[in-house]
């Protein structure tokens, strides 16, 4: 193929990884769409926007997330450097974790769905118990 000729979309792994296709089922995009928009990692991406949080803080911002749940969403975010963690060396354990710049994009792009689900949850209920009584 010549520099000049037209590149056709590739479905390669090496070409996923330049940039991923949410549609084609092994594509590692749809990992971290699943890892994003879980609730707890939505949730917690949003927690964070606005600086950094202590574990205790967050598992009471999330309200509803167990311990083991959300140390396991942090260390899967954390793992996609969505999100940094800092361990304080005292007694007892000081763990804080925030967003890093990835991690701010991610969490304004996750912060509009919020937002569009909570301003329209009266309509988005109504229709729920609309097609539930049909």
């Amino acid at each position: 193929m010549s520099d000049d000729a037209p590149r056709t979309p590739s479905r390669t792994l090496a070409a996923m990884m330049d940039r991923g296709d949410v549609f084609v089922p092994d594509c590692p995009s749809r990992a971290v769409l699943k890892r994003i928009t879980s609730s707890w990692g939505l949730l917690v991406l949003v927690a964070l926007q606005g600086g950094t949080r202590r574990f205790s803080e967050l598992r009471r911002r999330v309200n509803g997330v167990s311990e083991r749940m959300l140390a396991q969403t942090l260390q899967q975010l954390e793992a996609y450097q969505l999100v940094t963690r800092y361990s304080l060396p005292v007694v007892p354990p000081h763990v804080e974790y925030s967003l890093t710049p990835l991690g701010e994009q991610a969490a304004a792009k996750v912060e509009d769905l919020v937002e569009w689900i909570q301003a329209n949850i009266a309509a988005l209920m109504s229709a729920e118990a609309q097609a539930a009584a049909e």
